[in-house]
């Protein structure tokens, strides 16, 4: 009998093991993380987030704006991290835009937040969510704006805001616990006040998404209470993500609305939360936000590992309602000072949820991230993100009717530049849309024609304004190039392949084993050994296809 079921056990765990290899993205080992030899395909569409903090300028910025020169170097700090942000191939940005009541953008609404000049309510002197917006956009990647929603610090912090406090404008929407301020959820005019503030980012700012953080009752330790049931907070939590919803859609449907919600929707039927979950312990229906496309995405704070990560990862993966989950990973217990992780257990994390096929992974933060703790950023760069990707199509969305595919694709003379005709829908739908850059495009490249832009691997540029590009030397070295229109949703157009003129060379002068295409245009092995003298002979007498 031991051995019949030491049989049985052996052939399920083939089965599994199968089942895992044929569902994987990814599954490199330790010891083998060149992409390139092996045969791992990375997604084409998935988040790649990094939580960017400015409280107490934990991430961003360690410079105080005092005058030119040090707002200048501010900037500078601001690059350095997008630039190795960039090069790790994320690409969105979740930047701590409110903090604590407090916002680093001039609003009408909140004062400016310390952590900018050092002195609440100090403006800076510049925009830095318009340059960080701009920043991001030209290198790629999408920013959202992280509001801290309900906490609004303690009672020193609001003191230095001044009159400029909620709590003194806006009193009836604040309570105490202890030493705390909280926004009430259980007021209906705290949805609004909320909502003021994303329909002013919206109206005046080219946001990608809004991403709420603390949208949830104060935990226990905090002693907060309402004479609220347990069904009505969750009612009032939801309240607000609602209100949020329908003042952002229909000013800028595109923007992504998110949240972090606890990392642990509930109990599950064989594994517990221990009291630390989103919807009996801090009240928040995460699943049912995005069930009712209340929300676009979820990045849940699963800040834990082994039976308390991957069980409640698999439970986002089967209430997800067709929207994507990027689990947010707790990367900062990397460092020996915040906790014992090795890079195993963020390895494990983040190619598990790209095979449940969540939609992304998000990284908190960015400091631990671009500091290499425990080499994860260079294992970024060569095993988790080594090529680069489009964020996830918004299939649940009003509009998944992709633009036209842009015109002639073509080289200049110098071969310096590549030059397009621009998609067709990019003055009418953005005129339609009221956006400046609704449509952008991507740049695909290869040593073999026709372009495949189903690859990752192929993908050099996203998210390129305009009609032309320069071939810089991260994106040079291609024989071939091609290019797709995106739309803000993701809607991809099909791809225009890169203009071909005919050549009259010999074929053996133009041979490349890397490169070359059949009389037909179609795609044949590259990795063949060069004609043999009769072939390249009969070569002569036919025409052969080249780059103009």
């Amino acid at each position: 009998m031991k051995s019949i079921s030491h049989i049985i056990i052996f052939v399920l765990m083939c089965i599994s093991t199968q089942e895992i290899k044929s569902q994987a993205y990814t599954t490199l080992s330790a010891g083998n993380t060149n992409p390139w030899t092996t045969t791992v395909q990375y997604p084409k569409e998935e988040i790649r987030a990094v939580w960017l903090t400015t409280i107490m300028s934990l991430d961003w910025p360690k410079t105080k704006a005092k005058d030119e020169e040090s707002i200048e170097a501010q900037k500078r700090e601001l690059c350095t991290i997008l630039n190795q942000l960039q090069a790790a191939h994320i690409n969105t940005v979740i930047l701590q835009t409110r903090i604590r009541g407090s916002v680093i953008y001039p609003s009408k609404i909140e004062p400016w937040d310390e952590c900018l000049t050092g002195t609440p309510g100090k403006d800076p002197g510049y925009d830095p969510l318009h340059y960080a917006i701009y920043e991001c956009h030209r290198r790629g990647m999408e920013l959202h704006c992280w509001l801290v929603t309900i906490p609004l610090g303690d009672t020193k912090k609001q003191r230095g805001f001044g009159n400029a406090s909620i709590t003194r404008r806006h009193p009836e929407l604040c309570k105490s616990a202890g030493d705390n301020i909280f926004m009430r959820p259980d007021n209906p005019s705290t949805s609004d006040y909320v909502a003021s503030i994303c329909k002013e980012l919206c109206e005046n700012y080219d946001i990608d998404g809004i991403s709420l953080d603390y949208i949830r009752y104060p935990e226990k330790v905090y002693n907060y209470s309402d004479d609220c049931s347990a069904s009505e907070r969750r009612q009032n939590i939801t309240r607000i993500v609602k209100k949020i919803h329908d003042t952002v859609k229909p000013i800028k449907p595109w923007v992504k609305l998110s949240s972090s919600p606890i990392g642990k929707f509930r109990d599950l039927s064989r594994y517990s939360s221990k009291g630390w979950n989103s919807y009996d312990a801090v009240y928040q229906d995460a699943q049912g936000w995005l069930r009712d496309n209340l929300q676009d995405v979820l990045f849940p704070m699963m800040y834990f590992k082994g039976d308390n990560f991957f069980p409640f990862m698999y439970d986002w993966r089967e209430h997800q309602y067709g929207h994507p989950v990027a689990p947010g990973l707790g990367i900062y217990f990397l460092d020996p000072s915040e906790g014992n992780w090795v890079l195993d257990d963020v390895r494990s994390q983040i190619h598990a949820a790209r095979n449940t096929g969540l939609g992304g992974v998000a990284l908190y933060r960015s400091d631990f991230f671009t500091r290499n703790c425990k080499g994860l950023y260079t294992k970024s760069q060569t095993e988790f993100f080594p090529t680069l990707s489009l964020t996830p199509r918004m299939v649940w969305s009003i509009d998944t009717i992709a633009p036209s595919k842009p015109g002639d694709l073509y080289h200049d003379v110098d071969g310096k530049c590549l030059y397009w005709i621009g998609s067709d829908d990019q003055g009418e739908r953005k005129m339609k849309m009221n956006d400046d850059d609704y449509v952008f495009y991507n740049i695909y490249g290869s040593n073999v024609y026709p372009v495949d832009v189903t690859s990752s691997r192929n993908l050099l540029k996203t998210r390129v304004v305009g009609s032309f590009l320069r071939i810089t030397p991260d994106i040079s070295g291609y024989q071939y190039y091609a290019i797709s229109a995106s739309d803000r949703f993701g809607n991809e157009s099909s791809a225009t392949q890169e203009y071909l003129m005919e050549m009259k060379r010999d074929l053996r002068t133009v041979w490349n084993p890397r490169s070359r295409i059949s009389e037909g245009d179609s795609r044949i092995d590259d990795r063949q050994t060069a004609p043999s003298s009769e072939s390249s002979s009969s070569s002569k007498k036919s025409k052969k296809k080249g780059r103009k």
